[in-house]
């Protein structure tokens, strides 16, 4: 399958400076061109998108992608620094959530004070 940018854009729900800017500093690898120099995106940045995408919704910051997608590059002799950085963001997203678990468990316990009328005056905060 092949794709031109509009097509990748909405797609992904990507804007194609986004795009532009991916491939810019390296998070698509390689973006194959047409003769007239079109971008003509393959199933290899296909998946790159779509991981990037899902990395980004996790939280993993470009740095780290950037990271990430030079190890790649540099071949097989990277796999254990590409697991170790993974970890890392996986111990990261953990935490993050257990925080936001957290704070959801807070609310709740502030909608429920509401809900059985506790929640009276100004200082019930």
């Amino acid at each position: 399958m092949r794709m031109q940018i509009n097509e990748v854009s909405e797609r992904y729900g990507l804007s194609k400076d986004t795009l532009r800017y991916y491939e810019r500093i390296g998070l698509i690898p390689s973006v194959p061109r047409n003769a007239s120099g079109i971008r003509n995106y393959d199933q290899e940045s296909l998946n790159w998108i779509e991981f990037i995408k899902c990395m980004r919704s996790a939280g993993l910051t470009i740095d780290a992608l950037i990271a990430y997608a030079t190890l790649v590059q540099q071949g097989d002799a990277t796999l254990n620094a590409r697991k170790q950085l993974l970890i890392e963001q996986r111990d990261a997203l953990m935490a993050r959530m257990a925080e936001l678990n957290e704070s959801l468990e807070r609310l709740n316990r502030k909608i429920q004070r509401y809900e059985d009328g506790e929640m009276s005056c100004v200082k019930n905060l």
